[in-house]
């Protein structure tokens, strides 16, 4: 299932959007329930808003912010069809994940990964940098991609789209991988491979680190 809730300074908060797209209800269906509700949602805190654009001549649509009491209660008062009930045990789950993670990020061993991880993609970067020279002599016009292409993959391996929000095991797993690939990179281009194909070689061998991982965690 999609990204259901996301960090705002440091709080979890989903929207009326994400709410109406879950639950199978118009969005206007949503925000009239949010406004008939209004009072009691608005007993665990002031209820934000952003207007978003619904296109050239269309008028905006106000979308509602929502924490997760406030979330939890609004989606009390909709009926249970499958698709709710399901929705409602995503939504649950996801904020319980992003709590979780909050605190997780507040302890030491979190920053000390987070920096070790900034040092390890700095080193990253640096080899990347050689590859994109690499690249251009071997005639690719759109080499200056390659940072993105790599910071892609190994956030693909991990499922994270952002680093800041990733948990402790995730940033690991991503300084392995970011490990892989700065070696892997160097090693091709030693040899003097196609830098296409040393993207391939990147990919296998984290794939193969991925299911070594998997068969010594069970």
């Amino acid at each position: 299932m999609q990204e259901l809730v996301k960090i705002i300074k440091n709080e979890a908060f989903t929207d009326s959007l994400v709410i109406a797209e879950g639950t199978g209800n118009q969005h206007e269906s949503v925000t009239r329930l949010i406004k008939e509700q209004w009072k009691r949602i608005e007993k665990f805190g002031e209820i934000d808003f952003s207007d978003l654009k619904s296109g050239k001549r269309g008028r905006p649509i106000k979308v509602y912010k929502l924490n997760e009491p406030q979330a939890t209660l609004l989606i009390t008062f909709m009926d249970n069809t499958d698709l709710v009930a399901d929705f409602k045990v995503e939504l649950v789950y996801q904020f319980y994940q992003m709590r979780q993670l909050l605190w997780e990020r507040q302890t030491e061993e979190w920053v000390q990964q987070r920096n070790h991880g900034k040092l390890v993609r700095s080193m990253e970067t640096n080899v990347i940098k050689k590859l994109v020279e690499y690249a251009k002599e071997q005639g690719s016009t759109h080499a200056s991609m390659l940072y993105m292409t790599y910071s892609k993959l190994a956030n693909k391996m991990v499922r994270i789209s952002n680093r800041d929000l990733a948990t402790c095991q995730q940033l690991n797993e991503l300084s392995f991988i970011e490990n892989i690939i700065l070696n892997q990179i160097r090693v091709g281009m030693d040899q003097g491979l196609p830098y296409k194909e040393i993207y391939q070689i990147c990919k296998k061998r984290i794939e193969q680190f991925q299911e070594i991982a998997y068969l010594i965690a069970i």
